[in-house]
């Protein structure tokens, strides 16, 4: 792999029990690069990323990782039960080594220095995100996986809590492999989107939209909400468990 490599997955295909969840993956992240997994649900994009993350073994194909290459994690949303007395601050430090003074900075950049005394369970859907975010970079990561990350936020912020995945991709100099499950919103600063229905659709990066109608019509002015549309082609559909039932002429659609 190129140094700049830090995770390549080729031909990777995964089977759950008779079921090829994905198949035929080919996929990298390189350092600085954001890439963005989208589709429907039920595409294949959680079991995907804990193939890349080693949480499974593939059947087919393979996952090459950089040698030594740190990995920070944001699941989807973690649940604690509501009784756990446990502080933000004690949820941080649980499992990862790290510095009082590495710790604060964190905690400022997410702007989470006053949350580190408030219990787990009393977090809006936004603050806990920002904690999750937090517990991933406590590791210095190389490569920050983030599985839907603006899962349970509304609409303003998920426009701050990307904003701010990209910042942090610009501080710490590491790749970003991103869900989410909305084939509509994606980041406006994603360097490259992948479409995935159980097997790779589509990919490139992502082309702004921000004087279309549609877009004005979700998410108002275009310089409030850094989120786009993301328009693409693709030569075939699908049917409701993602198979491949025909073939069609090429032409520029938005995907729904």
């Amino acid at each position: 792999m190129s140094s700049a490599v830090l995770v390549r997955a080729a031909g990777l295909g995964v089977v759950i029990g008779r079921r090829r969840v994905v198949e035929g993956i080919e996929l990298t992240v390189s350092r600085r690069e954001i890439v963005t997994l989208i589709g429907p649900n039920g595409a294949g994009k959680t079991t995907l990323v804990r193939a890349i993350l080693g949480l499974l073994t593939p059947q087919f194909g393979s996952v090459e990782r950089a040698p030594g290459l740190t990995i920070g994690y944001m699941p989807q949303r973690l649940q604690l039960p509501p009784n756990l007395p446990l502080t933000v601050r004690r949820f941080l430090t649980l499992t990862a080594t790290t510095t009082a003074t590495a710790l604060a900075e964190i905690a400022e950049e997410l702007a989470i220095t006053q949350l580190l005394k408030v219990p787990m369970h009393g977090l809006s859907g936004g603050e806990h995100q920002r904690v999750l975010l937090a517990r991933a970079l406590l590791r210095a990561p190389q490569l920050l996986v983030l599985d839907e990350p603006v899962q349970g936020v509304d609409v303003t912020g998920q426009a701050e809590l990307y904003a701010l995945i990209g910042r942090i991709r610009d501080r710490y100099q590491c790749g970003v492999l991103m869900v989410s499950h909305d084939l509509h919103l994606v980041m406006a600063s994603t360097d490259q989107v992948v479409c995935l229905n159980r097997h790779i659709c589509c990919s490139g990066h992502p082309e702004s939209i921000r004087h279309h109608p549609a877009y004005l019509e979700l998410f108002g002015q275009p310089a409030t909400a850094r989120l786009a549309l993301y328009t693409h082609q693709h030569d075939h559909a699908h049917t409701i468990h993602g198979d491949v039932v025909a073939q069609r002429s090429s032409g520029s659609a938005l995907h729904d």
